[in-house]
């Protein structure tokens, strides 16, 4: 069987960032899929299931509730090893076109007060399982180390 494409990409190299994953066309369209790559995989540790979750639902809120982007949005969603999220938009973007879009949310989540919402039990299958202080941690670490000052190593997948 054919290794999927996120496969070949080094993992012992790659850094915390935002990667342009994939581009799919579908009919017209094209849906970027982006990798956001909060820690350095086997190198950093990975993030627990709580700060994962609260991120994913403070995140999927803002993106679509966005102005610009919600209409664009896709998915937003956890990658299964914890280091990151995945990104899909309706679009055909390049990873610094979004760098704004995901500096807010992270600031979003950062500054975020109150209940997350979606954290009840008739609106998500897991809801006790969010760690919104962790979650706003992770979110100041990735502003503050990777998007206030983000460059190209950050924003293109390592070559092979």
């Amino acid at each position: 069987m054919k290794q999927i494409a996120s496969f070949t990409i080094d993992h012992m190299r790659l850094l915390p960032g935002i990667y342009v994953s994939r581009k799919d066309a579908i009919g017209k369209e094209t849906i970027t899929t982006f990798d956001i790559r909060m820690t350095r995989p086997n190198f950093e540790p990975v993030m627990n299931t709580g700060e994962v979750h609260a991120i994913e639902h403070l995140a999927a809120t803002y993106l679509r509730n966005h102005k610009d982007y919600g209409p664009r949005t896709v998915y937003f969603g956890p990658m299964g090893c914890r280091t990151g999220f995945y990104l899909l938009l309706g679009g055909d973007y390049a990873s610094k076109d979004i760098v704004p879009l995901i500096t807010g949310m992270f600031e979003f989540i950062r500054d975020f007060e109150g209940d997350i919402p979606g954290a009840a039990a008739i609106n998500c299958g897991n809801y006790s399982d969010m760690d919104l202080p962790k979650a706003k941690q992770a979110a100041k670490h990735f502003l503050d180390t990777i998007l206030y000052s983000i460059d190209e190593k950050h924003l293109n997948y390592p070559n092979a």
